[in-house]
């Protein structure tokens, strides 16, 4: 059994420090959010993979607490970063860490995908770890709206579990007519489509 103090501890904030964009981030998460402690490997193989420019807009689609959107962010200062997911608390956490390591030109919404963005809003970068639990309903839509969302010439980065590596080349070549597989580890596979 847990003494109060123990369960005060899991209570309080989980704070890490990252390298992400070329910065020290400091991290504040949640025990409930996605890999509260560290950055997981897909988002490491992610950002060692994704390419942009310091004036590009970008969008962090489903950031958890932010590590994805933040790095976009520190790596295009020129631009600005939305960050969007549907719970609440991760919302709450990715804008506490924008403004904790002071990238103004961040911010995090609520969201289940595109649903409440406003008409007409397009990026020169999209970016995700998709979930592998999201269900292929929803990463249809996502791909879609993702497709008109995107600037063109813009591009679409997705990091899978590799179990998702055929279903994503299959989806982005129709939805996008092009997918490039940037790298495959041991469990993940980062993959790119242009619009």
């Amino acid at each position: 059994m847990l003494t109060p103090e123990q369960l005060a501890g899991l209570r309080r904030d989980i704070q890490f420090s990252a390298v992400l964009g070329g910065r020290t981030l400091s991290l504040h998460s949640t025990w409930g959010l996605f890999s509260p402690r560290e950055i997981d490997e897909g988002t490491r193989l992610l950002l060692d993979h994704l390419s942009l420019d310091p004036d590009e807009d970008c969008l962090d689609l489903g950031c958890g607490y932010g590590p994805i959107g933040l790095a976009m962010a520190a790596l295009a200062p020129q631009g600005r970063t939305l960050m969007v997911d549907k719970d609440f608390v991760a919302v709450d956490y990715a804008n506490q860490n924008a403004r904790l390591n002071g990238l103004d030109n961040a911010e995090a919404r609520l969201a289940n995908g595109f649903d409440r963005m406003e008409a007409g809003r397009t990026f020169d970068l999209i970016a995700s770890n998709v979930p592998a639990k999201v269900g292929k309903e929803l990463l249809a839509i996502l791909l879609h709206d993702a497709h008109e969302r995107l600037r063109p010439g813009g591009r679409l980065y997705l990091v899978t579990i590799n179990g998702l590596r055929q279903y994503m080349k299959r989806n982005l070549t129709e939805v996008f007519g092009n997918y490039d597989k940037l790298k495959q580890g041991a469990h993940y596979t980062v993959a790119m489509a242009r619009r």
